[in-house]
Protein backbone atom coordinates (compact mmCIF):
# COMPACT_ATOMS: atom_id res chain seq x y z
CA UNK A 1 0.00 0.00 0.00
CA UNK A 2 1.42 3.62 -1.16
CA UNK A 3 1.98 6.20 1.64
CA UNK A 4 -0.98 8.20 -0.06
CA UNK A 5 -2.91 5.15 0.68
CA UNK A 6 -2.32 5.09 4.43
CA UNK A 7 -2.65 8.78 4.66
CA UNK A 8 -5.78 8.91 2.74
CA UNK A 9 -7.19 6.26 5.22
CA UNK A 10 -6.00 8.06 7.71
CA UNK A 11 -7.91 11.31 6.76
CA UNK A 12 -11.20 9.31 6.67
CA UNK A 13 -10.77 7.66 9.71
CA UNK A 14 -10.58 10.97 11.22
CA UNK A 15 -13.38 12.27 9.24
CA UNK A 16 -15.33 9.31 11.02
CA UNK A 17 -14.11 9.85 14.48
CA UNK A 18 -15.16 13.36 14.15
CA UNK A 19 -18.68 12.88 13.08
CA UNK A 20 -19.31 10.60 15.67
CA UNK A 21 -17.99 12.50 18.20
CA UNK A 22 -19.97 15.24 16.97
CA UNK A 23 -23.49 13.15 17.54
CA UNK A 24 -22.00 11.81 20.87
CA UNK A 25 -21.73 15.36 22.09
CA UNK A 26 -25.23 16.50 20.92
CA UNK A 27 -26.94 13.47 23.13
CA UNK A 28 -24.20 14.10 25.78
CA UNK A 29 -25.65 17.67 26.19
CA UNK A 30 -29.18 17.44 25.02
CA UNK A 31 -28.48 19.56 22.18
CA UNK A 32 -31.36 20.39 19.93
CA UNK A 33 -30.45 22.21 17.54
CA UNK A 34 -27.33 22.93 15.37
CA UNK A 35 -26.26 26.00 13.81
CA UNK A 36 -24.44 25.54 10.35
CA UNK A 37 -22.45 29.15 9.94
CA UNK A 38 -21.18 29.83 6.60
CA UNK A 39 -20.38 33.61 5.58
CA UNK A 40 -20.93 36.12 2.57
CA UNK A 41 -18.35 37.71 0.33
CA UNK A 42 -17.93 40.13 2.68
CA UNK A 43 -17.82 38.43 6.01
CA UNK A 44 -21.46 38.78 7.17
CA UNK A 45 -22.09 35.65 9.12
CA UNK A 46 -25.50 33.78 8.08
CA UNK A 47 -26.83 30.38 9.34
CA UNK A 48 -29.41 28.16 8.98
CA UNK A 49 -30.20 25.67 11.87
CA UNK A 50 -31.15 21.81 11.72
CA UNK A 51 -32.55 19.68 14.52
CA UNK A 52 -30.87 16.93 16.07
CA UNK A 53 -32.77 14.61 13.65
CA UNK A 54 -31.17 15.81 10.42
CA UNK A 55 -27.69 16.16 11.97
CA UNK A 56 -26.38 12.85 10.36
CA UNK A 57 -27.95 13.42 7.46
CA UNK A 58 -26.61 17.02 7.20
CA UNK A 59 -23.09 15.66 8.03
CA UNK A 60 -23.53 13.00 5.16
CA UNK A 61 -24.80 15.52 2.71
CA UNK A 62 -24.92 18.75 3.41
CA UNK A 63 -27.75 21.18 3.46
CA UNK A 64 -29.27 22.75 0.18
CA UNK A 65 -29.81 26.47 0.13
CA UNK A 66 -30.59 29.31 -2.25
CA UNK A 67 -27.09 30.70 -2.74
CA UNK A 68 -28.36 33.11 -5.44
CA UNK A 69 -30.09 35.01 -2.30
CA UNK A 70 -26.50 35.35 -0.67
CA UNK A 71 -24.39 38.57 -1.31
CA UNK A 72 -22.68 37.29 -3.99
CA UNK A 73 -22.85 33.79 -4.44
CA UNK A 74 -24.56 32.98 -7.11
CA UNK A 75 -26.79 33.98 -10.48
CA UNK A 76 -30.35 33.09 -10.88
CA UNK A 77 -29.81 30.69 -13.18
CA UNK A 78 -27.42 28.59 -10.59
CA UNK A 79 -29.08 29.11 -7.13
CA UNK A 80 -28.15 26.16 -5.44
CA UNK A 81 -25.92 25.68 -2.90
CA UNK A 82 -24.60 22.95 -0.19
CA UNK A 83 -23.44 24.22 2.94
CA UNK A 84 -21.39 20.83 4.20
CA UNK A 85 -20.49 21.02 7.92
CA UNK A 86 -16.66 20.80 9.01
CA UNK A 87 -17.25 18.38 12.46
CA UNK A 88 -14.08 20.15 13.60
CA UNK A 89 -15.52 23.26 14.51
CA UNK A 90 -18.68 21.96 16.92
CA UNK A 91 -18.95 23.59 20.08
CA UNK A 92 -22.16 24.80 22.25
CA UNK A 93 -23.41 28.31 21.97
CA UNK A 94 -23.23 29.02 25.61
CA UNK A 95 -25.66 32.20 25.72
CA UNK A 96 -28.39 29.79 24.52
CA UNK A 97 -30.36 27.57 26.96
CA UNK A 98 -28.92 24.43 28.22
CA UNK A 99 -32.29 22.46 27.99
CA UNK A 100 -32.38 21.54 24.74
CA UNK A 101 -28.93 23.36 23.88
CA UNK A 102 -27.92 25.04 20.50
CA UNK A 103 -24.49 24.09 19.06
CA UNK A 104 -22.53 25.38 16.19
CA UNK A 105 -20.40 24.61 13.41
CA UNK A 106 -18.73 25.47 10.48
CA UNK A 107 -19.53 25.00 6.97
CA UNK A 108 -17.54 24.71 3.43
CA UNK A 109 -19.75 25.34 0.82
CA UNK A 110 -20.40 22.79 -2.55
CA UNK A 111 -22.14 22.95 -5.73
CA UNK A 112 -24.82 20.64 -5.98
CA UNK A 113 -21.89 18.14 -7.49
CA UNK A 114 -19.66 18.07 -4.66
CA UNK A 115 -16.87 20.50 -6.43
CA UNK A 116 -15.70 23.42 -4.11
CA UNK A 117 -18.16 26.15 -4.15
CA UNK A 118 -15.85 29.52 -6.15
CA UNK A 119 -17.81 31.66 -4.28
CA UNK A 120 -17.01 30.41 -0.58
CA UNK A 121 -14.47 32.84 0.78
CA UNK A 122 -13.24 30.26 3.69
CA UNK A 123 -12.19 27.73 0.99
CA UNK A 124 -10.65 30.69 -0.69
CA UNK A 125 -8.03 30.94 2.57
CA UNK A 126 -7.78 26.83 2.76
CA UNK A 127 -6.23 27.30 -1.04
CA UNK A 128 -3.94 29.97 0.17
CA UNK A 129 -2.76 28.06 3.44
CA UNK A 130 -2.61 25.22 0.84
CA UNK A 131 -0.02 27.10 -1.69
CA UNK A 132 1.45 27.89 1.47
CA UNK A 133 2.45 24.56 3.13
CA UNK A 134 3.15 23.15 -0.45
CA UNK A 135 6.05 25.77 0.32
CA UNK A 136 6.98 24.62 3.83
CA UNK A 137 4.97 27.41 5.47
CA UNK A 138 2.29 27.53 7.94
CA UNK A 139 0.79 30.72 8.90
CA UNK A 140 0.34 31.71 12.22
CA UNK A 141 -2.06 34.87 12.81
CA UNK A 142 -2.98 36.69 16.28
CA UNK A 143 -5.79 39.60 16.61
CA UNK A 144 -6.13 42.88 18.64
CA UNK A 145 -9.86 43.89 18.04
CA UNK A 146 -10.85 47.31 18.88
CA UNK A 147 -14.79 47.76 19.47
CA UNK A 148 -17.45 50.34 20.92
CA UNK A 149 -20.02 49.42 23.77
CA UNK A 150 -22.92 52.22 22.80
CA UNK A 151 -26.32 52.65 24.74
CA UNK A 152 -27.65 51.50 21.73
CA UNK A 153 -27.73 50.98 17.52
CA UNK A 154 -29.41 54.57 16.80
CA UNK A 155 -26.18 56.84 18.43
CA UNK A 156 -23.35 56.71 19.65
CA UNK A 157 -23.81 57.63 23.31
CA UNK A 158 -21.02 55.60 25.27
CA UNK A 159 -21.15 54.16 27.90
CA UNK A 160 -18.14 55.44 30.29
CA UNK A 161 -15.84 58.05 29.68
CA UNK A 162 -12.48 55.80 30.02
CA UNK A 163 -9.20 56.41 28.26
CA UNK A 164 -6.57 53.66 27.58
CA UNK A 165 -6.46 50.96 30.12
CA UNK A 166 -8.60 52.85 32.64
CA UNK A 167 -10.60 50.63 34.84
CA UNK A 168 -13.44 50.82 37.06
CA UNK A 169 -15.10 53.08 37.92
CA UNK A 170 -14.45 55.25 34.57
CA UNK A 171 -14.10 51.65 32.52
CA UNK A 172 -18.00 50.43 32.93
CA UNK A 173 -17.60 48.32 30.00
CA UNK A 174 -15.44 45.52 32.30
CA UNK A 175 -17.92 43.17 33.17
CA UNK A 176 -19.12 43.11 29.51
CA UNK A 177 -15.00 42.12 28.92
CA UNK A 178 -15.12 39.73 31.58
CA UNK A 179 -18.17 37.95 30.40
CA UNK A 180 -17.49 37.93 26.76
CA UNK A 181 -13.54 36.45 27.42
CA UNK A 182 -15.03 33.73 29.35
CA UNK A 183 -17.52 32.94 26.51
CA UNK A 184 -14.61 33.08 24.08
CA UNK A 185 -12.44 30.71 26.12
CA UNK A 186 -15.92 28.55 27.03
CA UNK A 187 -15.93 27.96 23.27
CA UNK A 188 -12.30 27.05 23.01
CA UNK A 189 -10.88 30.18 21.65
CA UNK A 190 -7.93 31.37 23.91
CA UNK A 191 -7.64 34.54 25.42
CA UNK A 192 -4.67 37.08 25.58
CA UNK A 193 -5.56 39.79 27.21
CA UNK A 194 -8.24 42.84 27.35
CA UNK A 195 -8.19 45.92 28.08
CA UNK A 196 -10.04 49.66 28.09
CA UNK A 197 -9.25 51.64 24.28
CA UNK A 198 -7.66 54.95 23.97
CA UNK A 199 -11.28 56.66 23.14
CA UNK A 200 -14.43 56.79 25.51
CA UNK A 201 -16.12 53.13 25.52
CA UNK A 202 -13.62 52.00 23.25
CA UNK A 203 -12.25 48.06 24.19
CA UNK A 204 -9.77 45.97 22.80
CA UNK A 205 -9.75 41.81 23.34
CA UNK A 206 -6.75 39.84 21.73
CA UNK A 207 -6.44 36.26 20.58
CA UNK A 208 -3.85 33.94 21.45
CA UNK A 209 -1.59 32.74 18.09
CA UNK A 210 -3.38 29.98 16.23
CA UNK A 211 -3.12 29.01 12.32
CA UNK A 212 -5.28 31.27 10.02
CA UNK A 213 -8.00 29.17 9.51
CA UNK A 214 -8.91 28.95 13.09
CA UNK A 215 -8.32 32.11 13.69
CA UNK A 216 -10.68 32.91 10.88
CA UNK A 217 -13.20 30.88 12.82
CA UNK A 218 -12.70 32.52 15.59
CA UNK A 219 -12.88 36.30 14.79
CA UNK A 220 -16.52 35.42 13.07
CA UNK A 221 -17.52 33.55 16.57
CA UNK A 222 -15.43 36.74 18.24
CA UNK A 223 -18.03 39.56 16.88
CA UNK A 224 -21.08 37.86 17.66
CA UNK A 225 -20.26 36.85 21.22
CA UNK A 226 -18.74 40.53 21.77
CA UNK A 227 -22.76 41.69 20.61
CA UNK A 228 -24.62 39.15 22.26
CA UNK A 229 -22.99 39.70 25.16
CA UNK A 230 -23.43 43.76 24.84
CA UNK A 231 -27.32 43.19 24.42
CA UNK A 232 -27.57 40.76 27.38
CA UNK A 233 -26.34 43.63 29.43
CA UNK A 234 -28.74 46.25 27.42
CA UNK A 235 -25.87 47.80 25.63
CA UNK A 236 -24.86 47.81 21.87
CA UNK A 237 -21.20 46.59 20.28
CA UNK A 238 -20.22 47.42 16.86
CA UNK A 239 -17.01 46.97 14.76
CA UNK A 240 -17.55 50.16 12.62
CA UNK A 241 -14.53 51.31 11.93
CA UNK A 242 -14.76 55.15 12.68
CA UNK A 243 -18.16 55.77 14.84
CA UNK A 244 -17.15 59.37 15.79
CA UNK A 245 -15.06 61.46 14.05
CA UNK A 246 -12.95 63.41 16.59
CA UNK A 247 -12.13 59.80 18.80
CA UNK A 248 -10.11 56.80 17.30
CA UNK A 249 -11.21 54.29 15.19
CA UNK A 250 -11.83 50.69 15.69
CA UNK A 251 -8.95 48.58 14.04
CA UNK A 252 -7.67 45.05 13.89
CA UNK A 253 -3.72 44.82 14.25
CA UNK A 254 -2.83 41.14 13.25
CA UNK A 255 0.41 40.06 14.62
CA UNK A 256 1.78 37.84 11.97
CA UNK A 257 4.45 34.80 11.58
CA UNK A 258 5.32 31.97 9.03
CA UNK A 259 6.42 28.53 10.77
CA UNK A 260 8.40 25.66 9.07
CA UNK A 261 7.41 22.86 11.29
CA UNK A 262 8.18 23.49 14.95
CA UNK A 263 11.03 26.39 13.92
CA UNK A 264 9.59 30.15 13.31
CA UNK A 265 10.54 31.18 9.74
CA UNK A 266 10.68 35.06 10.89
CA UNK A 267 13.55 34.12 13.46
CA UNK A 268 16.86 34.80 12.83
CA UNK A 269 19.12 35.80 16.08
CA UNK A 270 21.58 37.64 14.46
CA UNK A 271 19.81 39.80 11.97
CA UNK A 272 18.65 43.10 12.70
CA UNK A 273 15.72 42.85 14.84
CA UNK A 274 15.97 39.44 14.82
CA UNK A 275 14.42 39.21 11.44
CA UNK A 276 15.54 36.82 9.35
CA UNK A 277 15.55 37.06 5.10
CA UNK A 278 11.97 35.35 5.04
CA UNK A 279 11.01 37.83 7.73
CA UNK A 280 11.88 40.55 5.42
CA UNK A 281 10.99 39.74 2.28
CA UNK A 282 7.43 39.15 3.58
CA UNK A 283 7.17 42.68 5.22
CA UNK A 284 8.56 43.98 1.43
CA UNK A 285 5.53 42.03 -0.29
CA UNK A 286 2.73 43.51 2.23
CA UNK A 287 4.65 47.12 1.78
CA UNK A 288 4.30 46.69 -1.82
CA UNK A 289 0.58 45.20 -2.44
CA UNK A 290 -1.07 46.66 0.14
CA UNK A 291 -2.69 49.18 -1.71
CA UNK A 292 -4.02 46.60 -3.92
CA UNK A 293 -5.40 44.11 -0.78
CA UNK A 294 -7.41 47.26 0.69
CA UNK A 295 -10.68 46.64 -0.47
CA UNK A 296 -10.52 43.22 1.24
CA UNK A 297 -8.46 44.87 4.50
CA UNK A 298 -10.65 47.53 4.92
CA UNK A 299 -13.85 47.07 2.63
CA UNK A 300 -16.60 49.54 3.74
CA UNK A 301 -16.72 53.35 2.83
CA UNK A 302 -16.33 53.83 6.20
CA UNK A 303 -13.18 52.42 6.74
CA UNK A 304 -11.28 55.11 4.90
CA UNK A 305 -12.77 57.46 7.80
CA UNK A 306 -10.01 55.86 10.74
CA UNK A 307 -6.86 55.79 8.20
CA UNK A 308 -6.27 59.71 8.64
CA UNK A 309 -3.54 61.12 9.76
CA UNK A 310 -3.59 61.97 13.50
CA UNK A 311 -5.17 58.67 14.85
CA UNK A 312 -2.52 56.38 15.13
CA UNK A 313 -3.81 54.70 11.40
CA UNK A 314 -1.05 53.98 8.80
CA UNK A 315 -1.68 56.32 5.99
CA UNK A 316 1.46 55.08 4.16
CA UNK A 317 3.68 52.13 3.28
CA UNK A 318 5.87 52.37 5.92
CA UNK A 319 7.16 50.26 8.82
CA UNK A 320 9.20 50.49 11.93
CA UNK A 321 10.33 49.40 15.40
CA UNK A 322 8.47 51.92 17.32
CA UNK A 323 5.89 54.12 15.47
CA UNK A 324 2.36 53.24 15.55
CA UNK A 325 1.02 54.84 12.59
CA UNK A 326 3.11 52.84 10.05
CA UNK A 327 1.60 50.04 8.30
CA UNK A 328 4.19 47.78 9.57
CA UNK A 329 5.61 47.35 13.02
CA UNK A 330 7.99 44.99 14.62
CA UNK A 331 7.04 44.63 18.31
CA UNK A 332 10.05 44.17 20.63
CA UNK A 333 10.71 40.91 22.41
CA UNK A 334 13.26 39.57 24.64
CA UNK A 335 16.45 39.08 23.75
CA UNK A 336 17.56 35.37 22.96
CA UNK A 337 13.65 34.96 22.55
CA UNK A 338 14.02 34.57 18.25
CA UNK A 339 11.02 32.39 18.34
CA UNK A 340 8.63 35.30 19.29
CA UNK A 341 9.43 37.00 16.10
CA UNK A 342 6.48 38.39 14.34
CA UNK A 343 5.47 41.75 12.65
CA UNK A 344 2.39 43.58 12.96
CA UNK A 345 0.38 44.46 10.01
CA UNK A 346 -1.79 47.95 11.52
CA UNK A 347 -4.02 48.55 8.40
CA UNK A 348 -6.96 45.97 8.74
CA UNK A 349 -10.20 46.17 10.78
CA UNK A 350 -12.39 43.83 12.53
CA UNK A 351 -15.50 44.90 9.94
CA UNK A 352 -13.89 42.60 7.42
CA UNK A 353 -13.87 39.32 5.87
CA UNK A 354 -11.29 37.20 7.67
CA UNK A 355 -10.97 34.56 5.54
CA UNK A 356 -10.37 37.23 2.43
CA UNK A 357 -8.12 39.33 4.25
CA UNK A 358 -5.79 36.62 5.87
CA UNK A 359 -5.79 34.51 2.17
CA UNK A 360 -4.70 38.44 0.81
CA UNK A 361 -2.08 39.03 3.44
CA UNK A 362 -0.42 35.37 3.20
CA UNK A 363 -0.11 35.73 -0.53
CA UNK A 364 1.05 39.47 -0.99
CA UNK A 365 3.85 38.19 1.57
CA UNK A 366 5.00 35.19 0.18
CA UNK A 367 4.90 37.01 -3.21
CA UNK A 368 7.72 38.99 -1.55
CA UNK A 369 9.12 35.52 -0.36
CA UNK A 370 8.76 34.59 -3.58
CA UNK A 371 10.97 37.15 -5.05
CA UNK A 372 13.43 37.56 -2.29
CA UNK A 373 11.97 41.41 -2.87
CA UNK A 374 14.10 43.35 -0.37
CA UNK A 375 12.94 45.60 2.93
CA UNK A 376 13.03 49.45 2.15
CA UNK A 377 14.79 51.60 5.12
CA UNK A 378 13.33 51.60 8.25
CA UNK A 379 11.07 55.06 8.78
CA UNK A 380 13.03 56.52 11.85
CA UNK A 381 10.77 59.67 11.99
CA UNK A 382 6.45 60.05 11.78
CA UNK A 383 5.60 59.92 7.96
CA UNK A 384 4.28 63.15 9.26
CA UNK A 385 7.46 64.96 9.84
CA UNK A 386 7.89 64.08 5.89
CA UNK A 387 7.78 66.97 3.35
CA UNK A 388 6.09 65.84 0.52
CA UNK A 389 9.69 66.00 -1.50
CA UNK A 390 11.15 63.54 1.02
CA UNK A 391 8.48 61.27 0.73
CA UNK A 392 8.80 61.01 -2.63
CA UNK A 393 12.54 60.61 -2.89
CA UNK A 394 12.21 57.95 -0.49
CA UNK A 395 9.77 56.21 -2.86
CA UNK A 396 6.77 56.17 0.03
CA UNK A 397 3.62 54.78 -1.87
CA UNK A 398 0.54 56.44 0.03
CA UNK A 399 -2.26 54.30 0.78
CA UNK A 400 -5.63 54.46 -0.52
CA UNK A 401 -7.67 56.94 1.40
CA UNK A 402 -11.18 56.34 0.39
CA UNK A 403 -13.27 53.31 -1.09
CA UNK A 404 -13.04 54.80 -4.64
CA UNK A 405 -9.20 54.76 -4.37
CA UNK A 406 -9.40 51.61 -2.94
CA UNK A 407 -11.84 50.07 -6.23
CA UNK A 408 -8.71 51.19 -8.12
CA UNK A 409 -5.98 49.69 -7.27
CA UNK A 410 -7.74 45.97 -6.34
CA UNK A 411 -9.24 46.04 -9.91
CA UNK A 412 -6.53 46.01 -11.70
CA UNK A 413 -4.40 43.62 -9.30
CA UNK A 414 -3.02 40.59 -10.66
CA UNK A 415 -2.06 39.38 -7.28
CA UNK A 416 -5.60 39.84 -6.06
CA UNK A 417 -7.64 37.61 -8.97
CA UNK A 418 -5.15 34.67 -8.34
CA UNK A 419 -5.81 34.82 -4.60
CA UNK A 420 -9.81 35.35 -5.06
CA UNK A 421 -10.68 33.86 -8.14
CA UNK A 422 -12.85 36.03 -10.92
CA UNK A 423 -15.93 35.30 -9.45
CA UNK A 424 -15.49 36.65 -6.03
CA UNK A 425 -13.06 39.19 -7.63
CA UNK A 426 -16.41 40.36 -10.06
CA UNK A 427 -18.62 39.67 -6.93
CA UNK A 428 -16.87 42.23 -4.62
CA UNK A 429 -15.75 44.76 -6.96
CA UNK A 430 -19.62 45.26 -7.97
CA UNK A 431 -21.12 45.35 -4.64
CA UNK A 432 -18.37 48.35 -3.45
CA UNK A 433 -19.16 50.18 -6.81
CA UNK A 434 -22.51 50.33 -5.88
CA UNK A 435 -21.39 51.26 -2.07
CA UNK A 436 -19.12 54.07 -3.27
CA UNK A 437 -21.64 55.51 -5.84
CA UNK A 438 -24.52 55.40 -2.75
CA UNK A 439 -21.54 56.83 -0.73
CA UNK A 440 -20.78 60.14 -2.69
CA UNK A 441 -24.32 60.75 -3.09
CA UNK A 442 -24.85 61.46 0.14
CA UNK A 443 -24.57 65.12 1.71
CA UNK A 444 -23.48 64.86 5.55
CA UNK A 445 -24.16 66.90 9.01
CA UNK A 446 -20.43 68.39 8.32
CA UNK A 447 -21.61 69.97 4.67
CA UNK A 448 -24.74 71.20 5.99
CA UNK A 449 -22.63 72.72 8.93
CA UNK A 450 -20.19 74.54 7.06
CA UNK A 451 -22.14 75.79 3.68
CA UNK A 452 -25.99 75.60 4.51
CA UNK A 453 -25.91 79.18 6.37
CA UNK A 454 -22.62 80.82 4.45
CA UNK A 455 -23.66 79.69 0.69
Amino acid sequence: MTSDAISGNGARRDSIDQRQHVIQACYDHDVKFIRLWFTDILGILKSVAITIEELEHALDDGVTFDGASIEGFARVDEADVVAVPDPSTFQLLPWRPREQAVARMFCDLRSPLGEPFEGDSRQVLKDAIERAAKEGFTFYVSPEIEFFYFRGPDGTEPLDAGGYFDLTPLDSGSDLRRETVLTLEEMGIGVALSHHEAAPSQHEIDLRYTDALTMADSIMTYRLVVKEVALRHGAYATFMPKPSSDQNGSGMHLQLSLFRGEQNAFADESAPHELSATARSFMAGLLQHTPELMLVTNQWANSYRRIVPGFEAPTHATWSSTNHADLLRVPQHKPGEAAAARIEYRVPDAACNPYLAFAAILEAGLGGVARALPLPDELERHIGELSEGEIASRGIEALPASLGDAIAAFSGSELMTGVLGDHIRDSLVANKRHEWSEFRAQVSEFELRRYLSVL
